[in-house]
Formats: structure tokens, sequence, C-alpha cells
């Protein structure tokens, strides 16, 4: 989710504009009106501003998401790891945090979870970026 932010925020200032939402829907293939373009921006722009900043994205995004325990299996690990000073996340840790929960949640899963937010490919991402997916899906 966090790549295809990027994609959209064409000019890298971290946020996405009307027009670069209709670009890259327009380069995407779909045949998007200006009014629905602007009917999406406003529905994901929380703030206000006419930008969608990436908390805005995520959040829109995956506010339909069916996630059953995930969003609060996730809640907890994020608390248990802000507990430890570190700067990044592993799946590793990911994984052991939430099977020393009693989370169900399997090693794939975790990798998934990190692997969507891992821009560089390096298998860790930032606390910051971890909370982003988390808060988005609260």
């Amino acid at each position: 989710m966090v790549e295809a932010f990027k994609a959209f925020d064409a000019d890298n200032d971290g946020f996405i504009t009307t027009s670069e939402l209709g670009g890259l829907l327009a380069s995407l293939g779909h045949n998007t009106s200006e009014q629905d373009v602007r009917a999406m921006m406003q529905q994901g722009d929380t703030n206000r501003d006419g930008l969608l900043g990436i908390e805005e994205f995520l959040e829109m995004s995956t506010k339909d998401m069916e996630l059953g325990g995930l969003a609060n299996c996730l809640r907890s690990a994020f608390e248990t790891l802000n507990g430890d000073g570190e700067e990044s996340v592993t799946a590793e840790e990911l994984f052991e945090v939430l099977r020393n929960l009693g989370a169900e949640l399997s090693w794939e899963s975790c990798k998934d979870i990190i692997a969507s937010v891992d821009g560089d490919g390096d298998g860790v991402v930032s606390f910051e970026d971890f909370k982003l997916i988390v808060n988005s899906l609260l």
C-alpha cells in the first residue's frame, strides 16, 4: 500500500493531489470522470486540506477490508514492539511478539504484513511505517 501511495504521488512531495490521482487512474486504463476523482478525494481527505496524505490514503484503502481480529493483534504487537526502543520491525519480531501474545497469525502472514510496507525489500520496516499500517486498520 505504501508503494501504491508512492506511485500516486508523482512529484514525491508526500501528498496525492486530485490531478495525480486522476492521472494515475487514467494511466491504468480507468475512465474516471473528473467529478468522480474529486469525489474520491473528498471521501479520503479527512483533514480537508485538498490533499491525501499517507495516513488518509491508507485509511481510505483499507476501510472496507474484513480484518477480523487482525487489527487487534497488530495493535497488541505494536504496543509491545513500541516498548523495546527499536527503530525498525522485522517479520521475525512481529511473529515472535504475536506468538507470545497468543495470536494465531502464521509466519507467512507476518512476512506479508512486513512486506506490504517494506519499500526497499530489505525485510525491515521503520517503526513509523508499521505504526501507519496499524493505525490505518483500526
